[in-house]
């Protein structure tokens, strides 16, 4: 390949790029979404599992739309990883509106006996919690989130094998 052929080879590459970054901004999403827990129910565990219903608000602060097709989310809590969830779930977040989805999560055993042994006793808990996560299917490679806040943990959340009430 001639210097000239690499020379075309790469301006090209580096105007694809530049118009596919231009493209993505032209689509309307200038402000990050925005994604809260709105709210932690217990879910029947398998064994040592605990599992819970992560519900989710995101918010959309932009003119279009995001349609997304599944969700991956993860969970730390006073610093440590806690849980971590994956759903099929699919929809739309309309434009300067908002969704609640839910999102099941597992707690790993040793997770659970970590934030246990660190919670004090009583009806409800508060701890500082970090999330990540990704919408698929919304642009390349999806949209990516990260939130941070307060949980209000419900009591016997943690506890491996819990049911949901009835």
């Amino acid at each position: 390949m001639t210097s000239d052929t690499r020379r075309r080879l790469l301006a090209a590459v580096a105007a694809t790029a530049t118009l596919a970054v231009a493209g993505c901004a032209g689509l309307g999403f200038a402000e990050p979404v925005n994604v809260i827990v709105a709210g932690i129910e217990p879910l029947p565990g398998e064994g040592t599992e605990a599992r819970f219903a992560l519900k989710l608000r995101i918010q959309n602060p932009n003119e279009q739309p995001i349609d997304y097709d599944g969700v991956h989310v993860e969970l730390d809590v006073r610093g440590a990883r806690l849980a971590s969830g994956v759903s099929d779930q699919r929809g739309t977040v309309p434009r300067f509106g908002e969704r609640v989805i839910t999102v099941p999560m597992s707690v790993s055993l040793l997770g659970a006996i970590r934030q246990a042994i660190d919670f004090a006793t009583g009806r409800q808990v508060k701890a500082d919690y970090a999330m990540r996560g990704r919408l698929g299917g919304a642009g390349f490679g999806g949209l990516r989130f990260e939130s941070r806040g307060v949980l209000e943990l419900p009591e016997g959340i943690l506890d491996p094998g819990s049911r949901a009430a009835d």
